[in-house]
């Protein structure tokens, strides 16, 4: 048995994301363009004006853990729901899905994992699986270290079930400074997968190296494990993710996710002309997203540089922005009718 070494780490920085919400993004920076399997990760801050309105998605899985507060979604093939503190939602984009996720308590927290399909799964069609609070089973340590297992292994527990088409392990850790002496945690990590640690809350030392809160740790591939011992000052919050190193390339453009430009410039064309699993995205619109996606409200204010302010790449942006002219013009077309 061995252990991974710290290929490298930074405090993921605060940046805007959607309208009005904030996001700390560890995967998908300059600094970490993505981790196979993982494209995105997120650490979001939603205040109950901002959201995630209308948007697409191709090529990839999504699971949403919500920390703090409650955010609806709703997608165009009519499901919808609601998610809880301690919630999941594991989304498979697959072919192709458009979809709205608006917070619906003053402030809303949580992560997002944007997963990437193997490219045999790109084409499948979109599903849902919600994974609730009170099914997730917990592992517990005398010490009183706590841990979630969403998906995978820890503390001799298993997880309930696989939810996603990529094998992903998930892990939430707690420590309480009144009960925790110190010892070093060791989570057992599968070969052929790439595996990160994020702290949420108070902070942890990796390699004798002081892991503050926000701060990301990105390990090498070599080893069965790692290792990690949180602060005894303060109570702590440590996320561990893994997931299976897909052997094939990643490239993104803004929602959509791709093994080659070909298909990634592919996504763009049937989003905007809304074919080949963008059908039901003609003329949809979420009843959740309608405050912020309203022609009158959105048009003065959102213009190419705004659009460029969300960090989407230029053919992106001019398809979304395009698809907002389309909007206004045929809400206009109504009202002269």
């Amino acid at each position: 048995m061995s252990t991974r070494k710290i290929a490298q780490r930074f405090v993921a920085q605060e940046r805007p994301e959607g309208i009005g919400a904030t996001v700390r993004r560890a995967i998908g920076v300059r600094k970490a363009r993505n981790f196979s399997p993982f494209v995105l990760f997120d650490h979001f801050n939603v205040p109950k004006t901002a959201g995630f309105p209308d948007h697409p998605h191709r090529g990839q899985e999504t699971i949403t853990y919500i920390l703090q507060g409650k955010m609806a979604h709703e997608d165009f093939t009519g499901a919808q729901g609601a998610l809880l503190p301690g919630d999941l939602q594991f989304m498979t984009a697959g072919r192709g899905v458009m979809h709205a996720e608006m917070p619906q308590e003053d402030e809303t927290q949580g992560i997002q994992l944007w997963v990437d399909l193997p490219e045999k799964l790109k084409d499948v069609e979109p599903r849902y699986r919600d994974l609730k609070a009170k099914d997730i089973p917990v592992g517990e340590r005398e010490d009183g270290v706590l841990v979630k297992v969403i998906s995978g292994k820890a503390l001799g527990v298993d997880s309930v079930k696989d939810l996603a088409y990529t094998p992903v392990w998930y892990l939430d850790y707690y420590t309480n400074k009144s009960l925790y002496g110190g010892k070093k945690i060791v989570q057992d990590i599968p070969q052929g997968f790439n595996a990160l640690l994020y702290v949420l809350k108070g902070s942890a030392e990796v390699e004798g190296e002081p892991i503050e809160t926000n701060e990301v740790v990105f390990f090498e591939p070599e080893g069965d494990m790692i290792e990690f011992t949180p602060s005894v000052d303060s109570d702590s919050q440590i996320i561990i993710v893994a997931g299976q190193i897909l052997d094939q390339d990643i490239v993104q453009r803004g929602p959509f996710v791709s093994v080659n430009e070909r298909d990634s410039y592919q996504a763009i064309l049937d989003f905007k002309e809304g074919k080949n699993g963008f059908e039901r995205a003609v003329g949809w619109s979420s009843e959740i997203g309608k405050p912020m996606t309203e022609p009158e409200k959105i048009l003065p204010e959102t213009g190419p540089a705004q659009i460029f302010e969300l960090g989407l790449p230029l053919v992106v942006a001019t398809a979304v922005l395009g698809f907002v002219a389309w909007r206004w013009m045929k809400t206009e077309k109504q009202k002269k009718a």
